[in-house]
């Protein structure tokens, strides 16, 4: 029998190669099915590469997911340009591609455009319940603008760490890490969330009602009249889980709001807590992206003298602080309520790191780190992230 010759061997081998390319690119391509927090099925035919944000903000989202969430932009709104300057001069530094990404409307419904978004030619578009215009527990059929998308053949995805943070964070990250075929990347930050979380839950678990001391949140502080507050939305829900309770609360029945003066005075804060962005100017809080904690510290003296917070116990006993308010809208409010325990029960989360919690997930899983002074005490001690 006549021995096959090297150039035979050599076919064959390529027609192998070729037969299994073949294959693995068929399961790559395999249809994934993805389970919204509106407990949506919704079918991608591949893995989302041409992705519209409805809400730039959750482009960290994609930071926490994807090793390269630049590449998966088809487009976004503007308000991560606008709103968190200085967190997209970071995103911008790390990925320059971002500066091209086509702009498809502000952070609002009535501003985000539907053609524009469809001649992008998205694979994936990605949006709140409230940006889709429904009203908790109203199906996403009555959004006229997911009917619109999905009827030009574009799936959709309602993802949420706002409204319902304990509730839907988790269920947000796997839909949007399965969307974008990462779902090993996306069950380790799953795990490493609910690990921290699970931690304080833990710790709280035997604290009597009569030990949750009252917190004053001081929303975008010194950037409005005084004093701008959570009510019973996002914060709210953060601060109970951390032990703490919200003076806001008892007031105010809408998400955010305004205490006056004598409230605040009236109710004695044991703990302060100023939050900011780091994008205002002026008699905001310096906070976030390349800010040093001096500068973060000398703000945060500034705008509780400009307001006359001085008298607070909170104040006066030193267990004041500021903290970067657009941890409120991810998975990174994780950080954020390990802060507010450390404040709130020192004594049960002395061994505790907020600040190290963040180097861990800047190490482990952003795309873009969170570089500068995220947290800070009126006294020294917080020291930024770097």
């Amino acid at each position: 029998m006549k021995k096959p010759s090297l150039s035979s061997l050599l076919h064959v081998l390529r027609a192998l190669t070729l037969a299994l390319a073949c294959l693995g690119s068929a399961a790559s391509a395999a249809p994934i099915q993805v389970t919204d927090i509106l407990a949506r099925q919704v079918t991608l035919p591949a893995p989302a590469h041409r992705i519209v944000l409805a809400q730039a903000r959750h482009f960290q989202v994609l930071s926490l997911l994807a090793p390269d969430p630049a590449a998966l932009l088809a487009g976004w709104s503007d308000e991560l340009r606008t709103s968190f300057a200085p967190d997209y001069q970071a995103a911008l530094q790390r990925f320059p591609s971002l500066a091209q990404v086509p702009v498809v409307g502000r952070h609002t419904p009535d501003s985000f455009s539907v053609e524009r978004t469809l001649a992008l030619r998205p694979d994936l578009v990605v949006m709140t319940a409230s940006f889709a215009g429904l009203a908790p527990g109203q199906p996403a059929s009555e959004s006229p603008l997911v009917g619109r998308l999905e009827a030009a053949g574009v799936p959709v995805i309602v993802i949420d760490f706002f409204l319902q943070p304990m509730a839907h964070t988790v269920p947000s990250l796997r839909a949007l890490g399965q969307a974008i075929g990462q779902p090993e990347r996306t069950e380790a930050v799953i795990a490493f969330y609910q690990q921290h979380m699970r931690t304080i839950a833990e710790r709280l678990a035997d604290l009597p009602a009569d030990q949750r001391p009252p917190v004053f949140v001081h929303a975008h502080a010194g950037t409005t009249d005084c004093c701008s507050s959570p009510g019973t939305g996002t914060f709210n829900e953060m601060i109970a889980y951390a032990g703490g309770h919200n003076i806001g609360a008892d007031v105010l029945k809408s998400a955010t709001g305004r205490l006056n003066f004598e409230y605040i005075n009236a109710r004695a804060p044991q703990v302060y807590v100023a939050t900011g962005t780091g994008s205002q100017t002026g008699a905001g809080l310096a906070i976030g992206a390349g800010v040093r904690a001096t500068d973060a510290r000398a703000s945060l003296e500034r705008l509780i003298a400009a307001n006359r917070l001085g008298a607070l116990p909170a104040v006066r006993s030193g267990n004041s602080h500021g903290i970067w308010h657009a941890f409120n809208d991810s998975p990174l409010h994780v950080v954020f309520i390990e802060a507010l325990a450390h404040w709130i029960h020192p004594d049960r989360f002395a061994d505790v790191d907020p600040a190290e919690t963040l180097r861990e997930i800047n190490a482990r899983f952003l795309a873009v780190p969170l570089a500068g002074t995220y947290l800070v005490d009126l006294q020294p001690g917080a020291e930024p992230v770097r």
